[in-house]
């Protein structure tokens, strides 16, 4: 089973087990996260919101939060002056370890989880 959602202005397909890197989320390392924005379901019978699927959501764990690596912008002019300019930046994110997808009705996806 899968599911695709929403969150930090970004999709994420996602199944048990997956850990991924999304924006900051407030919360300590070992909090439980919830994500409400679940585009689609699938798995045996596939479930597409309109935009969301009502009742769904996905369950996961805050691994870490942490700074990403560092992006560079360099911008570098040929004409005239041949001046550069060099600029970075880092990023917050937060790792997160999904536990478990919800389906509309309440019901979990049936498999038992390993905690950490």
């Amino acid at each position: 089973m899968f599911a695709v959602l929403k969150t930090g202005g970004k999709q994420y397909r996602v199944s048990e087990g997956d850990i991924l890197k999304v924006e900051k989320l407030t919360g300590e390392s070992g909090d439980a996260v919830s994500f409400g924005d679940v585009l689609v379901l699938g798995g045996d019978d596939l479930i597409l919101g309109a935009p969301f699927v009502p009742g769904a959501s996905v369950r996961g764990e805050i691994l870490e939060q942490k700074k990403d690596r560092k992006v560079i912008n360099f911008v570098r002019r040929r004409r005239k002056a041949s001046s550069k300019r060099k600029l970075g930046h880092r990023q917050n994110v937060t790792i997160v370890r999904i536990t478990e997808i919800v389906r509309p009705g309440g019901e979990g996806s049936g498999t038992a989880t390993a905690s950490v």
